[in-house]
């Protein structure tokens, strides 16, 4: 059992999801030398599902040698990955308002998913342990004219989101129809988190 765990992820929305379930959190968050965008990089020919999954396990791994490297006590470790698939096409965050605008447009009138992992990891004496899941949602946008667009991407929200919007900001809006797990594409299944970290000793009820 464990009374507390490090969330290795900069994301405010799921350190304010795990702090709505309970979960005591202290931030695991890289270096200044660390490259941590350079994991996200995608494979060719790669599929969404087998995308979101590998940036994950990477980030895990990556995260429990930061903490045996920095000394810290030891606890469960918590990574996750979103991303947005059209397809087979991955809609990661965009690099600038051009690349949201062009995202969004795709996105617009069309039903897409939103695939977020979840692995949570333990460092051992010789080997660590983890536990991973796969949360699967799809949502529906309604058409959006350029002009709707353009002033959702002005606005910022777009940037550093997957598939260049948060769904619990304005482009929430938009969403005609969702099925599968709200949380999850915030960014963090409540239903796969409680499953992982309750199987590394940290119940959430």
């Amino acid at each position: 059992m464990s009374d507390f765990i490090y969330l290795a992820s900069q994301s405010p929305r799921r350190l304010q999801l795990l702090e709505q379930w309970g979960v005591r959190c202290e931030l695991l968050l890289p270096d200044a030398l660390e490259d941590a965008e350079s994991l996200e990089a995608v494979l060719p020919g790669e599929a969404p599902a087998a995308y979101v999954q590998r940036v994950t396990g990477l980030k895990l791994q990556v995260s429990l040698a930061r903490l045996k490297r920095r000394g810290l006590p030891s606890a469960p470790v918590l990574c996750a990955d979103t991303t947005v698939a059209l397809g087979r096409r991955i809609l990661g965050k965009p690099a600038d308002a051009a690349e949201a605008r062009a995202m969004l447009t795709a996105l617009a009138g069309q039903r897409h998913r939103v695939l977020t992992a979840v692995a949570v990891g333990r460092a051992g004496p010789r080997t660590n342990r983890t536990w991973r899941a796969l949360s699967t949602s799809w949502v529906t946008f309604e058409p959006l004219s350029p002009a709707r667009i353009r002033r959702y991407v002005d606005g910022g929200e777009p940037m550093g989101k997957a598939g260049a919007y948060a769904i619990q900001g304005k482009a929430g809006l938009w969403v005609s129809h969702i099925s599968g797990s709200y949380s999850g594409i915030m960014g963090l299944p409540a239903h796969e988190t409680a499953q992982v970290l309750s199987a590394a000793g940290v119940p959430l009820d």
